[in-house]
């Protein structure tokens, strides 16, 4: 089973329990539904998969580091400012005066259904111009965990090769995640799967969707025929939606259905599911309860407007993760079941 280890601090930075590397971008979420040429106002918020981890992490107890680039600008201001403000060190963000922060208009539905609606102005943007020459890779190494995602090496040509470059094996390399997060509006070029491929194979613990492996490699047969594409990882989660999530792992295959939740928004679930399973992994618990926290984590977001929710209080994940599998598949989960207070009856519903 794959546990992160405590790695030396190169240069002296100080190591942390994870680094997530990527691009953030100001986010405008609209007061209303509706499509873009009607929602009349916006509110500001942050957004980006893999800050979107660190700030999770961060809320949940965990040393998290974020490092990208963001523009000498007021958006690059803010992203940096809130960020931080989650606890996350973000002391290493690089600020480029010739490029401009990221930012995207979304529509309030589900990104699976034709209604939503997503308008990215990030092309040319300080986060695109990413390269290994160009950041901190001291920062970026010293951490028990690397996160990276495939929207990063989307981005273009050098942000590719800076992902080849931190998946590269290599001696006293962190354990290296890899969320596969496939986005076919940010690809370039046909070949986006191979691109994909190479780093996801190359990582310690792999995330995907059932759906983006579909869409990326063309592989319908359900998690065993994405574990045949991808026998090299040492732990591969297949996420299948509504139904739940299966991990290979040195043990074998796991299982863990997905709980039933009211949702408010699905917007964000992914990256908390991620923040879950990595916070799970770094203390060491067992693969069952790493898909159970991912799961939880998710919940959270699922049951907030926004891409960003507060995680359950430890003690509390921990007991629902404990249950048996009768009472994990009771649960009802609703609008604001993180902040009851332990033990209270509406806490969760079950049937």
């Amino acid at each position: 089973m794959t546990t992160p280890g405590h790695l030396p601090a190169p240069d002296d930075v100080p190591v942390v329990d994870v680094v997530a590397l990527g691009e953030s971008m100001v986010t405008f979420l609209p007061t209303r539904p509706g499509r873009l040429a009607d929602v009349p106002s916006f509110e500001r918020a942050i957004g980006g998969a893999e800050s979107n981890v660190a700030c999770v992490l961060a809320a949940a107890g965990h040393s998290a580091r974020w490092v990208g680039r963001v523009g000498a600008d007021g958006f690059g201001d803010h992203l940096v400012e809130a960020i931080g403000s989650y606890g996350v060190d973000v002391s290493h963000v690089r600020r480029d005066p010739a490029r401009p922060t990221g930012v995207y208009f979304r529509t309030a539905g589900d990104r699976a259904t034709d209604t939503h609606e997503v308008a990215y102005y990030r092309a040319g943007s300080a986060a695109s111009a990413m390269t290994a020459d160009n950041l901190d890779l001291a920062a970026v190494r010293a951490g028990r965990v690397l996160h990276l995602t495939g929207i990063t090496a989307a981005l273009s040509a050098g942000c590719l090769e800076l992902v080849r470059e931190l998946t590269a094996p290599r001696p006293g390399r962190p354990l290296v995640s890899f969320d596969v997060n496939h986005r076919p509006g940010l690809w370039r070029e046909a070949d986006a799967g191979r691109a994909l491929l190479e780093p996801a194979r190359r990582a310690d613990l792999v995330l995907v969707g059932e759906d983006e492996a579909a869409e990326a490699w063309g592989v319908t047969g359900g998690p065993d025929a994405i574990r045949g594409l991808l026998p090299q990882p040492p732990v591969l989660v297949v996420k299948q939606g509504g139904r739940g999530a299966v991990a290979f792992h040195p043990g074998g295959r796991t299982s863990v259905p997905a709980l039933h939740v009211a949702v408010v928004s699905p917007i964000g679930a992914g990256d908390a599911f991620a923040a879950g399973f990595l916070s799970a992994t770094l203390r060491g618990l067992p693969v069952r309860d790493r898909l159970r926290h991912g799961h939880l984590m998710a919940a959270a977001a699922l049951t907030v407007p926004g891409d960003l929710a507060a995680p359950p209080a430890r003690h509390h994940a921990d007991r629902l993760a404990a249950l048996d599998e009768a009472a994990w598949g009771r649960l009802r989960l609703g609008p604001g079941w993180t902040r009851t207070a332990e033990g209270a009856e509406e806490e969760v519903r079950t049937p």
